[in-house]
């Protein structure tokens, strides 16, 4: 499998954290599934929030905190917000996404 990420971040209000999120991600296991997977972490206009998608290939178990998933073309996304979160909290909180388990359609 193969988690890749991308940022599209609009202030410097996230930056730092995103950098250490994205650094965590490249360090996971990425053998403990067959499920490849995409994260996005953005900011929208006028919300102080961090926002996070996680796409999968194929479906997979919505993980608690999460909502979706959506159907895209590129496959199976859930997301969710972060606010006042510590990085350490928001990259367990992705972990658990993008290894949740894989289901049958």
């Amino acid at each position: 499998m193969s988690v890749t990420t991308t940022h599209k971040l609009l202030t410097d209000s996230w930056t730092a954290d995103v950098q250490t999120v994205e650094a965590a991600i490249r360090r996971f296991k990425t053998d403990r599934t067959d499920n490849d997977c995409q994260v996005v972490l953005f900011e929208i206009v006028r919300d102080e929030h961090l926002h996070v998608n996680v796409t999968h290939r194929h479906p997979t178990t919505t993980v608690r905190g999460w909502a979706g998933p959506a159907s895209l073309p590129a496959g199976f996304v859930h997301n969710r917000t972060f606010g006042e979160s510590k990085p350490t909290k928001i990259i367990g909180h992705i972990r658990d996404m993008v290894f949740a388990t894989r289901t049958v359609r």
